[in-house]
């Protein structure tokens, strides 16, 4: 799949003092036009889906990248010491966002969460700086169905003796993932639903 084309006047839609609400909009083309299929598909979660969104499309592009980081960056609480996920999709997501703190004048590290622990040397389970006690952390995911691996990256972190509160995506499937993070006692907030998303590939013409 080729990446959509732009004028210099239309790539200054990237800036980076370009207007979130555009940007917004422009990032979910992006997942409308690079990630989103209908097909036959089965999910990481075990479930059948007659839709799948390859989000690593999104989130490995340099203008989705960028978005990404820019727009989740605001919705992190005042007091994050750091944003984390569970590999490998999360990977790109905590780094955009750690980018982007930068230029924001407010440095937030990354912290990638392995699905089992590394087989030699530290044998970690988290790869990243080492946070004091109780650092507040807020986890990152790309696409959730059921929520449960944003909840192993939650309870890998409390282990690890941070605190976490919330859950933060780029897409929410609708399935089941914002029940259980309630139940888990996280807030939880998704930047496009699934809807969103299949409305915006209706509009264009897909």
């Amino acid at each position: 799949m080729t990446y959509p084309t732009e004028t210099p006047t239309q790539s200054n839609i990237w800036a980076a003092t370009a207007d979130l609400t555009t940007l917004r909009h422009k990032l979910l083309d992006l997942f409308t036009q690079l990630a989103y299929q209908e097909g036959d598909f089965v999910l990481a979660s075990g479930l059948r889906s007659s839709y799948y969104v390859n989000k690593t499309q999104v989130t490995l592009h340099p203008q989705g990248a960028l978005a990404v980081g820019r727009l989740l960056f605001p919705l992190l609480p005042t007091d994050t010491q750091a944003v984390a996920g569970l590999t490998l999709g999360a990977d790109p997501i905590v780094t955009a966002v750690s980018v982007v703190s930068v230029y924001e004048n407010r440095l937030i590290p990354a912290l990638i969460i392995r699905k089992e622990a590394k087989g030699y040397g530290t044998k970690a389970y988290i790869e990243g700086p080492i946070l004091p006690e109780g650092a507040k952390v807020v986890v990152l995911e790309d696409v959730v169905t059921t929520g449960q691996s944003a909840l192993k990256a939650v309870e890998r972190l409390k282990d690890a003796g941070y605190t976490v509160e919330q859950v933060i995506a780029l897409v929410d499937r609708k399935q089941g993932g914002a029940e259980l993070y309630q139940s888990a006692g996280l807030k939880f907030e998704a930047l496009f639903s699934i809807e969103e998303i299949q409305k915006r590939y209706r509009e264009l013409g897909n």
